[in-house]
This record gives structure tokens, C-alpha cells and sequence, in this order.
């Protein structure tokens, strides 16, 4: 059972965030429980919403940024956010079984997204104290400054997203991940 409130429907969230739900709607075809349960701030979902789309803008092709978040959602434990992103990767960004699991373990099958994912794992794992031949690793494999800002950036966005789901304990709503093996 959930910890913070998730508004049944998008009538029973706070007016000023049913606008925000009805776009997630229109983008998405439903509103996941995630926007759900930050739909209680209006002001935190319009922020992450913002932030979301500024960030789908940027440098990165959507399939790293699936990859990012399956290696950060897993190093923070966050089962919600490794469902979302597993079904993200499987049927928007294309990614393969094999794929999933490699970025679930913080690296990639394909060499220009390894050294991304690298990085962000190393980047979750190190709270952001990464060494420079963390930098030099990206920097060698082809990220120049503007993907470097945007891959921290999407780390702590997808850390602020495990962070809400495990506080709130949110209902999956998406096809449940599988443990890795120990």
C-alpha cells in the first residue's frame, strides 16, 4: 500500500496539477501512478514535467537515456522505476533483452552508450564524486561537455524519481521487473 496518496483519478488530484495530468495523459494514453503521487505538488510535478521535456531536447538519443535510467533505478533499489523504465526500453526505446539487463548491471552492449551508462553508475554510486579518469572514459568514447552536464542531470532526475516512488511505496502499474541473480 502506498505511503503518499495516489489520486484515483485526475479529478481527485489538486486542481492546479489536473491540467499537468491531462498532458501525461494525452503524451503517455494513461497517467502512470508516479504522476499520480507527485500530482500532490503541483509545483514538484510541473517541475519535473519541465525538466523532463527540456531534457528530451537535449544531446542524448532516448535509448541512453532509457539506458541511464535502468542503471540508476537499479543501483537505488526502486522496483516502480525499473518497471517503468523496462517496459520504456523494451517497447519505445527497442532495447533488447540482453540490453536491459547489461544497463541493469551499469554497463551497455553497444560501445558509445557503455561509457554513458558507466559513468552514470559511477555517478550514482559516488553521490556525483567521480575521478577524472571517469571523465576521461566519456570523454574518449565521444561525450563532449553538454551530454556530460545532461548524463548527471538525468542521473538526478531519475534518482529524485526512485527516491519519490520508495518513499511512497508506489503501486507498479507497469509489467513487474524480475530481481537480477544475486
Amino acid at each position: 500500500m502506498t505511503r503518499i496518496a495516489t489520486p484515483a483519478t485526475m479529478a481527485d488530484a489538486p486542481l492546479a496539477a489536473q491540467p499537468l495530468l491531462e498532458t501525461v495523459r494525452k503524451q503517455l494514453g494513461s497517467v502512470p501512478n508516479l504522476f499520480r503521487v507527485v500530482s500532490n505538488s503541483p509545483a514538484a510535478l510541473e517541475g519535473y514535467l519541465g525538466l523532463s521535456a527540456a531534457l528530451g531536447k537535449g544531446a542524448l538519443p532516448a535509448a541512453t537515456r532509457e539506458r541511464v535510467a535502468l542503471a540508476v533505478a537499479e543501483i537505488n533499489g526502486c522496483g516502480y522505476c525499473l518497471s517503468a523504465h523496462g517496459y520504456l526500453a523494451k517497447n519505445v526505446a527497442k532495447l533488447d533483452e540482453a540490453e536491459i539487463r547489461a544497463n541493469r548491471e551499469g554497463h551497455s552492449n553497444d560501445p558509445m552508450a557503455d561509457a554513458a551508462v558507466k559513468f552514470a553508475a559511477q555517478v550514482t554510486k559516488m553521490r556525483g564524486h567521480v575521478s577524472d579518469d571517469d571523465l576521461r572514459s566519456l570523454r574518449l568514447a565521444g561525450y563532449d561537455d553538454a551530454q556530460i552536464v545532461e548524463i548527471v542531470l538525468h542521473v538526478a532526475l531519475n534518482t529524485w524519481t526512485n527516491y519519490i516512488n520508495t518513499v511512497a511505496q508506489t503501486v507498479i502499474d507497469f509489467p513487474s521487473a524480475k530481481a537480477l541473480a544475486a
